[in-house]
């Protein structure tokens, strides 16, 4: 029989793992997706979508005279009614920047391309927490850090007996450890 002080301990234990974890879930699953999204970062943006589209440009229009009216036509085709700065890179190109994007025309192939830039929803602002870019995040982040230490710190002795930490738990935690030590060793050897 457990005496009482084991008794209280316990369900101080469960009711600590429990409130904890949900107070951190939301937490948790955001910094999961962040770092999903992060993990493959080298085959795709996780914070941006850029689009791109070619647009003509028909071949009445030239660089020799750039003004405000030329720029509005050129803005008005690819949906932009005000430009930021532009400049020319080469004779016969136009570069013109607009929030977010920008249109690179070349006269001699009555083309352009208008490329613009948008943040990717949930992911750009998952990855801004995960990175710790907000000023004071930071200890935001060793705190959520510390409490997911004691989330599964309490796990660990919720269950008892046999399906406890000192039945087979023991042999999960084990197996648990095995991924991280094997990439350390494989590391170790490359």
């Amino acid at each position: 029989m457990s005496s009482p002080r084991i008794k209280k301990l316990r369900r101080l234990n469960v009711a600590t793992h429990r409130d904890l974890g949900y107070f951190f879930s939301s937490l948790i699953i955001i910094y999961c997706i962040s770092g999903l999204a992060l993990n493959h970062i080298n085959d795709w943006d996780p914070d941006f979508i850029i689009s791109k589209k070619t647009v003509s440009i028909g071949s009445a229009l030239s660089g020799h005279d750039i003004n405000k009216t030329l720029l509005a036509r050129l803005g008005s085709l690819v949906g932009e009614s005000r430009y930021k700065v532009y400049d020319i890179p080469v004779q016969g190109q136009l570069k013109i920047y607009y929030d977010n994007a920008s249109l690179h025309v070349n006269f001699d192939k009555h083309s352009g391309i208008y490329e613009k830039v948008e943040r990717r929803p949930l992911f750009y602002q998952s990855n801004v927490l995960h990175r710790n870019s907000l000023k004071g995040w930071k200890w935001v982040s060793d705190i959520f850090a510390i409490m997911l230490i004691i989330i599964s710190v309490t796990g660990l002795f919720i269950l008892k007996g046999k399906h406890g930490i000192s039945g087979r738990g023991k042999w999960f935690i084990a197996a648990g450890l095995l991924p991280p030590v094997i990439a350390i060793i494989i590391q170790q050897l490359s």
